[in-house]
């Protein structure tokens, strides 16, 4: 069983397409990074995901539930682009307050609050408000509040934006440990290329190609990751290729 699949997914917002026939395919325990352009459809495919929005033809699937189905919420998690922290409360209380509201109760969400701050070396600034800290230390109790759940599948939408190099490069080493199946979108080339096992860039709303680093420059006939994404971000006609959905292990076929 998959982690994710998508068939024909597609979502419109009244004249605007976001998401057109959006095919991907995630196994368990993979990391994947979608890349694109602002508009690009990434955090529109997010949310479809995680449930938060339905969409507007197509299915998509975690782990075999439906994303219209709501016990798909107690499959996903997500750290969204803006950090969601109760700045008054300090990061143990954040997590231990999300921990009861999920479900555990008294010594259980102690249990899961001490192991969070563990996994996710916050031991240091537990007993500072959330509101006080750094940059980066937020994006970090963000994530740890996304593993609160213990999802099975977690989305990670733009984790690092807005950090420095230092605490970017902080956040990564986080974000290689974490279990079960990871799905990141990223303005950061090099971030995508840290993090993912596999990279899908999207323009126009659709799946432009997907693969390894080396199989996309080769897809696109560079040595260079940049100029492999400027070009299949970009729209530029592919040697052979008929439309803007491929992968490089597939011949080029209709969306």
């Amino acid at each position: 069983m998959n982690a994710i699949e998508t068939r024909g997914l597609r979502k419109v917002y009244g004249p605007v397409t976001a998401l057109e026939n959006l095919n991907l395919t995630v196994a368990p325990g993979e990391r994947y990074a979608l890349l694109g352009v602002n508009g690009a459809g990434k955090t529109t495919a997010i949310r479809i995901l995680t449930g938060l929005t339905a969409p507007t033809a197509g299915e998509a699937r975690i782990l075999g539930v439906s994303v219209t189905d709501p016990a798909v919420k107690r499959l996903v998690a997500l750290s969204p682009q803006e950090t969601a922290v109760a700045p008054r409360l300090t990061v143990e209380e954040n997590l231990t307050l999300l921990a009861g509201l999920s479900g555990a109760k008294g010594p259980q969400a102690r249990a899961r609050t001490e192991a969070l701050l563990r996994e996710l070396e916050l031991g240091q600034v537990a007993k500072r408000r959330a509101g006080l800290l750094s940059g980066g230390w937020q994006r970090r109790l963000s994530v740890a509040m996304a593993l609160v759940t213990e999802p099975q599948v977690l989305f990670l939408d733009e984790p690092t934006l807005g950090l420095d190099v230092l605490a970017r490069r902080e956040l990564w080493q986080v974000i290689r440990k974490l279990p079960g199946t990871v799905i990141l979108t990223t303005h950061y080339l090099e971030e995508a290329q840290a993090l993912a096992g596999r990279i899908g860039i999207l323009a126009g709303g659709r799946l432009r190609a997907q693969g390894t680093p080396a199989e996309l420059m080769a897809l696109a006939g560079t040595d260079s990751f940049e100029e492999a994404f400027i070009t299949l971000a970009g729209g530029t006609a592919l040697p052979g290729q008929e439309e803007t959905s491929m992968s490089p292990k597939d011949s080029p076929a209709r969306s």
